[in-house]
């Protein structure tokens, strides 16, 4: 992946200007704007006894080949009704918390340019959580063929209905770029319990980003908190109302999302796109003010990789850690039985690393081929996994995936 290109898929989702449209081949009346992009991709494991999926996702893959894991249809209008209004629409189509594909509305914006460096956008925005939380979706825009699970599924949820301002400046070669966003967040969270189920949820939301350029370099830093409130969470309603019933009714308060719970996401990530290398890496946390059953945790990734023409083979190392809980147990909780065991693993995160290799071929214009082999090594219940056996997976996993992305 070429770094202008990687820029060009960022100010696609942010700003839609004209030098994202010239790159992507729009349809450009002079108002109006129509641009896209999908993936058409194709992964299978060595196993069917769990399976491998994005976060999220109600659907995964096993040891049968299936199209749903990757593959993705994203279209974007931008209308520019006067030099400082314009309003830009983004619907995306793929599978997350059902079998079946899915349209959302991923962006929904009207953008006031105040001046050369400040605007303020009105509507539904992706929040700026993560390094890659603008384009996580466009596959083209990306070096890897999906986002670590390990670090984006600290934090599934990804747009929220508010509002939000920018600023950019540049400080001789250095480019700096601030965002803040307030906002509520809502939609559906896959619940990967027994046979899976559906909840929704409702997120009053805030974030801040910083992120820089300089060179070959790029740093972004975000800071996000949301009031999460479920109230059709089953499993844990379930859990809830058992300890009530056995006498422990705070410590089924503490656990549950009913009230709404605070939850922040703290994220430090980097890029280098120097001569023929590149690498990109980021850091994050997930902690939680409020007693839940949620447990804090840390995660990471490394990429790097080195073009060659026009391919850029490339590795990735990823880990996800339980960092503790916010839930404190009663001094007279027992330490055994199936009640214990079912809170004390409810508290517990899944921890999980993987390694993988690929490569990505650039063979036409807004085209790029990709092929990428997964290691996946559970540590903690299932890692990741979802739908394996109850008393969890520890055997490692091979996934073997190819796909085709594409913009235009």
């Amino acid at each position: 992946m070429k770094k202008q290109l990687l820029v060009a898929a960022v100010l696609s989702a942010l700003t839609a200007t004209a030098a994202t449209q010239a790159r992507a081949g729009v349809l450009d009346d002079g108002n109006l704007t129509i641009s896209g992009f999908g993936t058409l991709g194709v992964a299978k494991s060595n196993t069917d006894d769990a399976q491998f999926a994005r976060y999220n996702q109600a659907e995964g893959v096993g040891d049968k080949a299936r199209i749903g894991l990757d593959t993705n249809l994203g279209l974007q209008a931008t209308y520019k009704m006067n030099d400082w209004l314009s309003g830009t629409v983004q619907v995306l189509t793929r599978k997350t918390t059902s079998d079946s594909y899915s349209t959302d509305l991923t962006w929904g914006f009207l953008k006031a340019r105040v001046n050369d460096e400040v605007s303020v956008r009105v509507g539904r925005i992706v929040m700026p959580i993560f390094l890659i939380s603008d384009y996580q979706n466009v596959g083209y825009a990306n070096t890897m063929m999906r986002p670590p699970i390990e670090m984006y599924g600290q934090e599934p949820m990804e747009n929220a209905d508010g509002a939000d301002i920018n600023y950019q400046r540049a400080f001789g070669d250095f480019n700096f770029t601030g965002q803040a966003f307030v906002g509520r967040s809502r939609g559906k969270l896959f619940v990967p319990t027994g046979a899976g189920s559906v909840a929704n949820y409702r997120a009053p939301a805030a974030g801040i980003s910083l992120g820089g350029e300089y060179g070959p370099f790029t740093v972004r830093i975000g800071h996000a908190r949301a009031d999460l409130k479920i109230k059709d969470l089953a499993p844990i309603n379930s859990l809830g109302a058992t300890l009530r019933q056995v006498g422990f009714a705070q410590l089924a308060s503490d656990i549950n999302l009913t009230d709404g719970k605070k939850i922040a996401f703290t994220s430090l990530g980097a890029t280098m796109d120097w001569n023929n290398i590149l690498v990109q890496t980021e850091y994050a946390q997930r902690r939680a003010k409020d007693p839940v059953y949620i447990p804090d945790t840390n995660a990471w990734y490394f990429m790097t990789g080195y073009r060659l023409g026009k391919f850029l083979p490339y590795y990735s190392h990823a880990a996800t850690k339980d960092a503790g809980s916010s839930v404190n147990l009663p001094a007279n909780f027992p330490r055994a039985g199936v009640l214990s065991s079912t809170v004390r693993s409810t508290l517990t995160s899944a921890e999980q690393t993987s390694d993988l290799i690929g490569v990505r071929w650039d063979f036409a214009k807004s085209l790029a081929l990709k092929v990428q082999v997964d290691r996946v090594k559970p540590k903690t219940k299932s890692g990741m996994l979802i739908f394996a056996p109850a008393a969890g997976y520890r055997n490692s996993v091979t996934v073997v995936g190819a796909s085709l992305d594409f913009v235009f």
